[in-house]
């Protein structure tokens, strides 16, 4: 698709540079964000057939990347139709067409795939919003970007002794048998803040679309059992160089109000620092006020802010 000499297309996955493209622009639109080649590779290589996934990039008339979208199917979610699209202009290029081209594109596709309605993460700035509003979109729930400067950062640190029954273990410890942190992760994710509900429960496709991530950090992301049980853990993300994100940190219900989340969290932040990371990062969602205390108390500063943006498309779920 062109529009304003800008030219739509989907990723290239054999062409690296496109890969490196879409790292650039997503680091410009949202350096909060740790993304990587690897990392881009691997989310189309391993999306599910049924989230429909596309990855596209937007050129300029001299044949530059300026933005890109990831559009897609919540084929986890069991509310039927629910679709996105999460659009990154480069700054520098923006108000040229690309966002809309963009846009007007991945629109295109999801209606085409049944979708019902469609979410986009918007940047909660004044022109990003009208962005979306002109569209469009209607915002709903926010969600804070948080920074920690992890090499000055005041880390507390962790217990002489732990609780009796309680070890710490990293991710890398469950390499042969990982469903017991598939099974943390589905509970945790059942029970997180959010307008579009998500349902894990498909091992399978954990594994290929989750642990096996290369910005997941087996050996920084934390894991706490009780009497052997999985019970808590924070999943690590970097970039293999200085910027460490916080991928999910979450307790099964059964062993909430404990501090197992905070534990979890120290070990892991504790020994990115070790390793050279610099920076940590996490997300929250504005409503989950307990790991916003649990982030403010370890001296997370929100840095930014994202609204979500939903449209009804009027498709007809299949």
């Amino acid at each position: 698709m062109t529009l304003h000499a800008v030219h739509v297309r989907d990723l290239r996955p054999d062409d690296p540079a496109d890969a490196e493209a879409v790292v650039r622009v997503r680091q410009a639109a949202l350096p909060f964000m740790v993304t990587t080649v690897d990392g881009v590779a691997f989310t189309l290589g391993s999306a599910h057939p049924d989230a429909r996934l596309r990855l596209l990039v937007a050129e300029n008339a001299d044949g530059r990347v300026v933005g890109t979208a990831e559009v897609g199917l919540a084929h986890d979610s069991p509310r039927p139709g629910q679709s996105y699209a999460n659009v990154y202009v480069d700054p520098a290029a923006r108000a040229r067409g690309a966002g809309t081209a963009l846009l007007r594109t991945a629109e295109e596709h999801l209606v085409a795939q049944g979708a019902v309605d469609a979410y986009t993460w918007v940047l909660d700035e004044p022109a990003n919003r009208a962005f979306a509003e002109r569209h469009g979109y209607r915002p709903s729930r926010s969600s804070n970007f948080l920074r920690l400067d992890l090499a000055e950062a005041t880390l507390p640190p962790l217990p002489r002794e732990l609780p009796a029954g309680v070890e710490l273990r990293p991710a890398s410890a469950f390499a042969a048998d990982p469903r017991p942190l598939f099974e943390a992760d589905a509970e945790a994710t059942a029970d997180e803040p959010g307008d579009v509900p998500a349902s894990l429960d498909d091992y399978q496709g954990w594994l290929d679309g989750v642990w096996h991530d290369p910005t997941l950090d087996h050996g920084l992301t934390s894991v706490v059992l009780v009497d052997g049980e999985v019970a808590a853990f924070s999943a690590a993300r970097t970039d293999g160089r200085t910027r460490y994100l916080s991928g999910m940190t979450g307790t099964r219900r059964a062993f909430r109000g404990r501090g197992l989340a905070k534990l979890a969290k120290t070990d892991s932040l504790r020994r990115a620092r070790a390793a050279g990371y610099t920076e940590a990062f996490t997300g929250n969602d504005a409503g989950n006020g307990p790991m916003l205390a649990i982030n403010k108390w370890f001296g997370y500063e929100i840095c930014a802010t994202e609204t979500r943006f939903t449209k009804r498309l009027g498709g007809a779920p299949r």
